[in-house]
């Protein structure tokens, strides 16, 4: 991530911020925003200062001060209080800003709640495995030598900052956090070139590069913090950097630019810093001074045996395979857990990792920082042809398969018996043609230094000659889709003739998108290996990934010889041992009571429960209430360290059936322990992170049960439960429990259902400021709706248009496009041409005659933000808008902004120099770019992004061509049109013809397919919108795009678009936008009927009014879910009731006061209060006469006692003016609207 550097003491302590946008990237606008609003609302409350003062104040407390320096109100920390001159005052840290700042007590305010929504703007940051150093001279033996340091030189520290001062660009990798602490490398470009600060500070001998125990602080306070310096293997709880600070228990599994760890791109394999291999096997020295509190051998020798027994330097701790236990597990000697169902040695430093020397050498030359944890345990089995299932946080890593498979390729020896045909040896499936690509390059790499593969990448369409034209001829290694392979299969039937490996990367989304494609593939594999002749040849089946798939029971069982499990994620490991989930939802001050109904049974067999929860103060009041009601319970936490011999004999003992054993601890107990025979957890307070929900969860190891046995002994006594006690205090949690318990299919409370739907909805709401999400809009469905950063609703601000040429508000016929700037197959920037009087055309002339008088070119001396400009792009001048500047800190002479070019769409880096001076005469045309989408098709195989290749070639199919297009909807800036078509001249003929559609030509490329629901799903979306009642005729085109006659086509602008007499659906048109909203009254009856035909119905209305409101009552019974708008002149109501929708679009006869108003559910009905904006009666209440609107004559008394209208002949005429409008209405209302 790109990062601009706030504050620098030295390398151990900087703050930075991060910049750019990206998911929960916070956007500094959001930033200027909040002090503004803080700004605004701590100047206010000057008025009223005790309200806003703490009552106490204490050293930690977060709060808001005002800084002289920066002139605003800033959210603090306070850092120390002191006397001075007769007064206290407080030292504070500006969290946004990284500064300090004395301020005396009484100007310090509380932190309201709704400022301390969005993370703190400035990040502590540390170097990575950084630590000073110091040159120490010895003048006894005149000698001088580097050693170890406890703070920084100030040599050192003014390099550092000489360096960040240097560069022109700053990025952090994030290694790992602590105490709210960023562990990162720095990497910083000087003069071009990229430099690793902490690699140069090692290099000139500023620091050393240190293990990870060392870098870390001190143990006793996280024994998290214990694990291998590994990239998948942090020493804490290791997060994407913009989701630090946010909650991420149980997050569902997001885009790949969002995981921790290896993201999946192109520069995957270039590894640029620098790992510690360090053996697994080592002492244990460094982790017997983890556990500061262990027994002393004098004072009981036997256990601290049992816990040296559970520290040794094996780093597997099996126990021995018994009858009925085919599954071991282990604690490795920096924290990582791992789960295995067959022995295995790991082999944790490259040097000693089983592949080829070359490999290798490869490996070191591209600076691999492996093998990680999990590879260390997934590549013996997989070097030796074992089947090979790894489950693990970084499962999407092709690295934990593609060293080891190389190497068992270069065995030539064991393929000689194989038949001498055209045929893979190894299959490696994808979820994706993006995942294949990335494989692909990785096989390229890494196999240049072995005997020659020809690794081939094939992906392919529904185009059935494609297939046949795909050689494989000396191809040893495949990269594939399952959907690409089984068309590839249909005409190359032999590719399973020496099919030895057979791979599977990211098994769940394998399984989850195309089960029943990987299951042929796997059943067409089975019936070629069990051939005779198969006997002794290698086949082997790798499957790789992050969460286990019920589907992967049946993979093991039926496919699978003795394979290897490797879990190394906990939670994941539960479900593969079928623990028992269970949640309970209750409020904070219940959960005591929760606890003894749950441990309130007498059980049939042992039960030995562990009660975990997050503070001394919890084990106590825990214990306290076990103790009161006649439970007995142990409990421990670090303040009774000399406990453990106790509770460990305790544990330990022989025990009969029926008895509880119930142990009250602290999370950072566990490793003291080593218990992993729990048969309950329960989790009294929420794990803090998923990786201490996994430890806590292999504390019941011992009793998960081996899936992949069948068993007919009834073995559900021995079940292991795991309970979670969800608080009001967890609610962000709530939509990551959901998942997992589906996933391991564990009964789900149904008010977790209601509860995660409104987190959705709140988690929505919180987006509405976001653009208009790329997939909704593209293919009318999200798939990653929950960790999408973007919109997915309609916000009539944004997607009303607004400041857009007239000409993109036609919403019949046809119009001219012309695509500049192509995004995808679909997705294109361009213009609207105005074959009439087409100003732009005009407008680029004259700015292209002006900047060619030399004079004229002024060069900007400051350049702003959002200002237009005149830019030369070869021979053509343009419009540009300057949408990002870098920070003034890194301001120069020469410096990079962002730029769009506002007529066509695109956007570029270019240096502030090039920018022009563009008069006033030229801005006031607004923006022409455009976005087109093309609508009803998406790619094939549910793939959510188009193919390269259907990209490049619609790209240069259209480019700059002028086409033919009709739009159907319009949001905001964004126009969906169907069809697309190029349009050609025959001026011979004096005809026109259709050259090609561009729908017709991405389904011909067999890589898109159709899209039906595509304007239906975005029709969804617009049921609560005013213009929802323009949705006339609104149904996914069926158009013949491939057909006009030529005799029907003088003139483009009125070629023929053909209904498809098949399909019988109406061409859709629809357009979100204020210029048709004029028309409602003249167009009324047409409207109501094309509302009736779209089961859009307007509501029997009643109102009536006193002196200052309006009462308007919609008669509908039972309303759940509605909205209501409020305008000066209009009131616009929606609701749905069943499968029925009821809108009301009611342009008043008076002004009313917006801000007055409001719409409430009274006896299930609604009741809409009109503050009127002047005192007095009105004759009516719309400005246009509506069958369905008439006054309410219960309340006639009423008027006449309270006198709601003037007295004499204005009253008689006011109450004319109304009896005769209420008796036609009430004669037309006499029909139901919605039948």
């Amino acid at each position: 991530m790109e990062v601009m550097i706030l504050q620098i003491e030295d390398p151990s302590c900087f703050w930075v911020t991060m910049k750019g946008r990206g998911p929960y990237i916070v956007d500094e606008i959001e930033y200027k925003n909040l002090n503004a609003e803080m700004n605004q609302f701590y100047d206010k409350s000057c008025e009223n200062v005790d309200e806003v003062k703490p009552v106490t104040l204490e050293k930690g407390q977060i709060c808001v001060v005002f800084s002289e320096e920066l002139k605003c109100w800033c959210r603090a920390v306070i850092k120390s209080i002191m006397y001075c001159a007769g007064h206290y005052q407080t030292e504070c840290f500006l969290v946004d800003y990284a500064k300090y700042t004395f301020v005396k007590t009484k100007d310090v305010r509380v932190a309201v709640k709704a400022f301390m929504q969005i993370p703190y703007r400035a990040k502590k940051c540390r170097l990575y495995c950084t630590k000073p150093v110091t040159l120490r001279i010895n003048f006894r033996e005149d000698t001088a030598k580097i050693v170890p340091a406890q703070r920084w030189d100030n040599a050192a520290t003014q390099y550092f900052q000489s360096l960040l001062k240097a560069t022109t660009q700053i990025k952090a990798k994030l290694c790992a956090v602590e105490d709210n602490t960023f562990d990162v490398i720095l990497y910083v470009t000087i003069k071009d070139e990229k430099v690793c600060i902490n690699d140069d500070l090692v290099s000139k001998n500023f620091a050393r590069f240190v293990e990870t125990e060392e870098n870390t602080g001190s143990p006793a306070k996280d024994q998290e913090n214990q694990t291998s310096l590994n990239v998948e293997s942090f020493p804490v709880k290791i997060v994407n950097p913009t989701l630090a600070f946010r909650p991420v228990l149980f997050e569902e599994k997001v885009p790949m630019n969002l995981e921790t760890g290896h993201s999946v791109s192109s520069s995957f394999p270039k590894k640029t810093y620098q790992r510690s291999s360090r053996d697994l096997n080592e002492s244990t020295e460094s982790i017997v001074k983890v556990f500061p509190g262990l027994p002393c051998k004098e004072k009981s020798a036997g256990h601290t045996d049992r816990f040296l027994q559970f520290l040794n330097s094996d780093p597997l701790k099996t126990r021995k395979i018994e009858d009925n236990q085919q599954s071991s597990h282990s604690l490795t000697e920096e924290g990582n857990f791992v789960f295995l169902s067959n022995k295995i040695e790991p082999s944790s430093i490259l040097e000693k990792a089983p592949l080829y020397d070359d490999l290798k050498k490869e490996l070191t030359r591209e600076k691999f920082l492996g093998p990680t944890f999990t590879e260390s345990y997934c590549w013996p089995p997989v070097a030796r042809g074992c089947d090979v299932v790894a489950i693990s946080h970084q499962g999407n890593d092709p690295f934990l398969y593609i060293p080891p498979v190389l190497t068992f390729l270069q065995l030539g020896s064991c393929y000689k018996a194989l038949p001498n045909r055209n045929g893979p040896l190894a299959l490696i499936l994808c979820p994706g043609w993006k995942k294949a690509q990335l494989v692909f390059e990785l096989l390229k790499t890494y196999g240049r230094c072995s005997r020659q593969l020809h690794p081939t990448l094939i992906i392919l369409g529904q185009n059935k000659e494609e297939a046949k034209r795909v050689k494989i001829q000396g191809c040893d290694v495949i990269v594939t889709t399952p959907y690409s392979f089984l068309r590839l299969y249909e005409h190359k039937c032999l590719l399973f003739c020496r099919l030895c490996h057979l791979v599977f990367d990211e098994i769940e989304v394998l399984f989850s998108e195309a089960t029943e494609q990987v299951f042929t593939i796997l059943d067409c594999y089975k019936k070629t290996i069990i051939t005779e002749e198969w006997e002794y040849l290698p086949h082997q089946i790798i499957a790789v990934g992050t969460h286990w798939n019920k589907h992967i029971a049946r993979l093991i069982k039926e496919f699978m010889n003795d394979p290897y499990v490797v879990i190394t994620a906990m939670e994941e490991a539960s479900i593969y041992g079928n623990v028992h989930q269970v949640v309970q939802h209750c409020v904070s001050s219940e959960r005591t009571a929760i606890l003894l109904k749950i441990l309130d049974f007498t059980p049939n067999h042992l039960q030995k429960v562990l009660v975990f929860t997050d503070s001394v103060d919890e084990v106590e009041m825990v214990h306290q209430a076990l103790k009161s009601n006649s439970i007995f319970a142990l409990k421990i936490h670090k303040e009774k360290e000399f406990n453990f011999t106790y509770v460990l004999e305790y544990w330990t003992k022989s025990y009969a059936s029926g008895n509880h054993v119930v142990l009250v601890l602290t999370d950072d107990c566990m490793q003291f322990l080593g218990i992993t025979d729990a048969s309950c957890v329960i989790h009294f307070s929420f794990p803090s992170s998923p990786r201490i929900f996994g430890q806590r969860l292999y504390n019941m190891s011992d009793n998960f049960h081996n899936v992949i046995e069948e068993s007919s002994v009834d073995q559900e006594h021995t079940k292991a439960r795991s309970v979670i006690l969800l608080t009001e205090n967890n609610t962000c949690h709530a939509l990551g429990i959901l998942r997992y318990l589906k996933r391991a299919e564990a009964e789900i409370p149904p008010e977790l259902h209601d509860f995660t739907a409104r987190v959705l909805e709140a988690e929505e709401e919180k987006k509405f400021a976001r653009p208009l999400c790329t997939y909704l809009k593209a293919f009318g469905i999200c798939k990653n709706r929950t960790v999408c950063p973007d919109r997915h609703q309609i916000n009539l601000q944004i997607d009303m248009l607004q400041n857009m040429p007239s000409k993109i508000t036609q919403t019949s016929g046809l119009v001219t496009i012309l695509p500049l700037h192509i995004v995808n197959a679909t997705d294109y920037f361009g213009r609207i041409v105005d074959k009439q009087q087409d100003q732009y055309t005009t407008l680029a002339e004259e700015i292209n005659e002006y900047f060619k008088e030399t004079s004229n070119n002024v060069p900007i001396k400051k350049v702003e933000k959002l200002a237009l400009y005149g830019l030369c792009e070869e021979t053509l001048f343009h419009r540009v808008q300057v949408v990002e500047t870098p920070p003034k800190e890194e301001e120069n002479l020469f410096f990079n902004v962002k730029i769009k070019y506002i007529d066509e769409g695109r956007t570029r880096q270019v240096q502030s120099s090039q920018l022009l001076h563009l008069p006033a005469r030229f801005q006031h045309l607004p923006p022409q770019a455009v976005e087109f989408i093309v609508c009803r098709v998406k790619p094939i195989d549910n793939e959510i992004e188009w193919n390269p290749k259907v990209t490049h070639y619609i790209h240069h199919k259209i480019k700059g061509k002028p086409h033919e297009a009709k739009i159907v909807l319009t949001l905001g800036n964004t126009v969906w049109i169907d069809p697309m078509v190029r349009v050609t001249r025959l001026s011979d003929l004096k005809m026109y013809v259709n050259e090609y559609s561009v729908r017709s030509e991405i389904l011909s490329t067999g890589l898109g397919t159709d899209n039906p629901e595509h304007i239906t799903q975005l029709q969804k979306l617009c049921v609560h919108v005013k213009e929802l009642s323009h949705m006339n005729n609104l149904e996914p085109s069926s158009i013949k795009e491939d057909t006009a006659h030529p005799e029907n086509v003088s003139d483009p602008q009125n070629m023929p678009i053909q209904e498809n007499s098949t399909e019988n659906c109406k061409s859709s048109k629809m357009t979100m936008g204020n210029h048709l909203c004029d028309g409602v009254a003249q167009h009324k009856e047409a409207e109501d009927s094309t509302l009736h035909q779209h089961k859009c119905f307007y509501p029997e209305i009643k109102w009536f009014q006193n002196e200052v409101t309006v009462t308007v009552k919609v008669k509908i019974a039972g309303i759940a879910d509605y909205k209501c708008d409020f305008s000066k002149e209009k009131v616009i109501f929606s609701a749905c009731l069943g499968d029925k929708l009821y809108l009301a679009d009611m342009e008043l006869h008076q002004y009313i006061l917006t801000e007055k108003s409001s719409c409430v559910i009274k006896d299930k009905e609604a009741a809409i209060i009109l503050a009127k904006e002047k005192k007095g009666a009105w004759c009516k209440l719309l400005k246009n006469k509506n069958p369905h609107v008439s006054f309410d004559f219960e309340h006639w008394e009423d008027f006449e006692d309270t006198g709601p209208f003037p007295v004499g002949s204005k009253k008689l005429h006011c109450t004319s003016a109304v009896t005769e409008d209420l008796v036609e209405s009430s004669d037309d209302s006499s029909v139901e609207s919605d039948e």
